[in-house]
């Protein structure tokens, strides 16, 4: 990789002060260990761009026919083990999504509202015609102050590796970008990294193809690390799966409570079929790029089975937290999936991308240790609860942090039976002043919402238009009852704008006149 001379220096710039000031942000913000006896181990599996609907396993109050697509039968079982959220939400793109579970923060709050580009210092905004997004944390996370262009936050695994945990990252991360601290999982408290790096999905999936490492021809997105499987038939989920059993052997020698963050590639594009699992979605009909995908999605749940398998072999499953999402909801844009765009995630509208359901419902299940009860919980809950929520489940109260308290909220009491009436009332915001794609879509580019109870309100910031949705009644959200509910409406753009205000989350601004839009509650 060749970059320019002003860049290098940019770049230089940035590692050199990263440097200076990580060792001495890491002693500010250690807390001091606490004893490890009887601490759970904790495994999340983190899938990239997996809808709410993409598994066998449902999530909805029924089977829905996308649910019947999919084999995953180890995701199924682990259900039986586990409290299941069935109003989980993400945001739209992946690298909010994983700095709010890092941090604890909502992205209104980090700033980190757009996916981070592996090249430092570079904007992933699309042009618009109207609008310029704002001046928002482009380089992601860092753990060290006075990064510019990042959100300086500790983040939970560094709070565990303090209080004694073995911490392992495998996959993707996709936090910071190259230059920046927040680019290595090593500078966010993980002991080990396995193929984590700046960029956000892989070059190739196939080990014949060195996962993208060729002489002449990688780019950013080439998999680091896994040179041992270079030249040979292993799929890409495969070697991180063997990678993470290998890494998880060393807690188990030392007798330490261990955290692995798995963090699969899958089932982003480019969507190349597993050879393991293609062949039975052919002969089921799909096309070759359904059935592409739904090989992606087994791979990963046969990844999540041979981890539990281990687990048990080695007499820890019982005592080991075991938690799975996704970062956003399904991608619903061909050619990269089949059919027309927006449509892959029904009855949820639109996808990746969108603040409607399709674009931010995802997934969510945890497994507690053995004496736990198994339940299903509808409580709306939002990806920065899982901070706290991990910590908690750790037994580490006693914490320092860099950023403000955490946003979310310990999910602990719901899981246990335990619903306070706050939970009924508390908003899940929503804030995208950002275009990431081109053309606009439903609910995609430059859009904020909010959610409380079984409303939801979205605002169009371009067209300075409100939408209010009852989530009980119309989860496709095809009724906009805006104008026949004007007190909700009224009520509902006030509490997301005085949301807003309290975090100073950014708006765009008019190319026009350089002015911020205005607010929801702004609106006529």
């Amino acid at each position: 990789m060749i970059l320019s001379k002003k860049t290098s220096k940019s770049v230089l710039f940035a590692i050199l002060f990263a440097n200076m000031g990580l060792q001495q942000a890491q002693a500010q913000n250690k807390t001091q260990p606490v004893p490890t006896t009887d601490r759970p181990n904790i495994i999340v599996f983190f899938v990239d761009d997996l809808g709410w609907q993409d598994m066998s396993e449902p999530f909805y109050k029924v089977k829905t026919p996308i649910n019947e697509k999919f084999h995953t039968p180890y995701l199924e079982t682990l259900a039986k083990d586990a409290v299941k959220f069935t109003n989980a939400y993400a945001t739209p793109v992946c690298t909010p999504s994983r700095v709010s579970f890092l941090t604890g923060l909502n992205a209104a709050h980090h700033r980190v509202t757009n996916w981070t580009h592996p090249k430092a210092n570079t904007p992933t905004d699309n042009k618009d015609e109207l609008l310029n997004p704002p001046d928002w944390n482009i380089n992601g996370l860092s753990p060290v102050p006075n990064v510019p262009h990042t959100i300086y936050a500790t983040t939970f695994p560094s709070i565990l590796k303090d209080n004694g945990y073995y911490t392992i990252h495998v996959g993707k991360a996709h936090w910071g970008s190259t230059g920046t601290p927040g680019a290595s999982p090593l500078n966010l408290g993980f002991m080990v990294n396995i193929a984590g790096h700046s960029a956000g999905h892989p070059q190739s999936y196939y080990g014949e193809n060195n996962y993208g490492n060729l002489p002449g021809k990688a780019s950013y997105q080439a998999v680091p690390d896994l040179m041992e499987y270079h030249s040979t038939s292993t799929f890409l989920t495969e070697a991180l799966t063997r990678e993470a059993l290998k890494a998880l052997e060393e807690p188990i020698r030392r007798k330490e409570p261990f955290f692995l963050n798995f963090s699969n590639y899958a089932v982003h594009v480019p969507i190349q079929p597993d050879p393991r699992f293609v062949q039975k979605y052919l002969d089921r009909g799909l096309d070759s790029t359904e059935a592409a995908y739904a090989s992606l999605v087994e791979g990963y749940d046969k990844s999540m089975g041979d981890i539990v398998q281990f687990l048990k072999d080695k007499n820890l499953y019982d005592n080991t937290v075991i938690i799975f999402l996704s970062d956003n909801g399904g991608l619903s844009l061909s050619p990269m999936r089949t059919g027309p765009n927006h449509t892959q995630n029904l009855p949820l509208k639109a996808g990746k991308g969108s603040v409607y359901e399709g674009g931010i419902r995802v997934p969510l299940l945890i497994k507690r240790t053995k004496q736990h009860p198994v339940r299903t919980e509808t409580t709306p809950v939002m990806v920065e609860d899982l901070f706290p929520t991990i910590l908690s489940l750790a037994r580490i109260d006693n914490y320092q942090l860099a950023q403000e308290k955490p946003d979310g909220k310990n999910l602990l009491p719901l899981m246990e039976g335990n619903k306070s009436s706050d939970w009924s009332s508390r908003p899940l915001v929503w804030n995208i002043p950002n275009k990431w794609t081109v053309p606009d879509g439903p609910g995609i580019n430059f859009f904020s919402a909010v959610r409380q109870g079984e409303y939801k309100l979205l605002y169009d910031m371009k067209n300075g238009k409100l939408e209010l949705y009852n989530l009980q009644e119309d989860i496709g959200e095809l009724n906009n009852i805006a104008s026949k509910r004007k007190g909700k409406t009224k009520e509902l753009s006030k509490l997301l704008s005085d949301q807003l205000r309290i975090w100073k989350a950014q708006l765009p601004t008019y190319k026009t006149t350089g002015k911020q839009i205005p607010y929801p509650d702004q609106i006529d």
